[in-house]
């Protein structure tokens, strides 16, 4: 009695799987004789991830804030994980869209519900002194936060309110990227003259935006959803869950972090103002620069009332 399991049908499909590449598929079966088995910590890489947490003080409230940020940084991957798949599909429908916006609207609800770890996680004494050796750095410069921005919406929509009259699709995406609603937070209002902050953010990225940007200005969120069937695009759960999306985005998730930012800025323990040297309130809260990703969605009274009375 043979009782050797048969494992032809696996055989047959691997070798259909390497022929499609034009690998040799004794190769890769000879290479599972001598590969180690996984282990959880090395797939996590566990012990890199927990090197990445290096203090600059000997306060131990510094870790809570460096492994917090570092967590929406991973946070922040998976979002636009998400949004490059729509930005990507090729036969889109409605069901894709909805199930891939929630995802990234639960990541953003876990996002504002998680800065009460960091409020009420650290110290205010702690903070205020730790800070001072982060200047002139700042969450301003989480460049991954800018492309989930950018693969969200219009670029007009991210356009600083004062000069959208005077910026289109043919506008250059030099001159647009100058007028970048959070460019105002970097600059000095009198004279226009860009802070370390800003100078060191761009210096970084700006040739990283200015590529996406021009990669997402046609297969952005909203670009994507205006290609769907007219009658797809009135699907209620889809518009529902777009709206979801843009509310948790530019008001819930913004407003925690502006008052967890206020909890401790405010704490009448400094000088009032951000690392970075940006006006954050003005930067921060909705109200002012009124970011919204699909203002096609909302009713003239909700765009006016964006961000009022919080």
């Amino acid at each position: 009695m043979n009782d050797t399991t048969n494992f032809d049908h696996i055989i047959t499909q691997l070798q259909e799987k390497y022929n499609k590449i034009d690998q040799d598929t004794d190769d890769h079966l000879y290479g599972l004789l001598y590969s180690k088995p996984i282990t959880y910590w090395d797939y996590i890489q566990t012990d890199a991830l927990l090197n990445l947490q290096i203090q600059r003080t000997t306060l131990p409230d510094e870790m809570v804030f460096i492994a917090y940020h570092q967590i929406n940084e991973l946070i922040f991957k998976m979002i636009l994980w998400e949004i490059q798949q729509v930005a990507e599909k090729d036969d889109l429908n409605v069901q894709f869209f909805e199930s891939k916006i929630m995802r990234i609207s639960r990541y953003f609800d876990m996002l504002t519900t998680s800065f009460n770890i960091m409020r009420e996680g650290m110290e205010v004494e702690q903070y205020m002194k730790f800070r001072y050796t982060l200047t002139p750095a700042s969450g301003f410069q989480s460049a991954q936060y800018r492309m989930i921005e950018f693969a969200s919406t219009e670029l007009i929509n991210l356009i600083d309110y004062r000069f959208r009259k005077t910026i289109d699709r043919n506008t250059p995406f030099e001159h647009a990227f100058e007028h970048l609603y959070w460019q105002a937070a970097g600059k000095d209002y009198k004279t226009g003259k860009k802070s370390t902050l800003l100078v060191n953010f761009e210096k970084r990225y700006k040739g990283d935006f200015i590529r996406f940007m021009q990669t997402y200005n046609t297969k952005n969120l909203w670009t994507r959803f205006k290609e769907l069937p007219e009658t797809d695009q009135q699907d209620k759960d889809l518009v529902k869950a777009m709206r979801h999306f843009d509310h948790t985005v530019n008001i819930t998730w913004v407003m925690a972090h502006y008052n967890a930012a206020r909890h401790y800025i405010e704490s009448g323990l400094g000088d009032g103002e951000a690392t970075g040297g940006s006006d954050w309130k003005k930067y921060m809260h909705p109200k002012y620069q009124k970011r919204i990703f699909f203002p096609e969605l909302w009713s003239e009274q909700e765009l006016e009332n964006w961000g009022e009375n919080l």
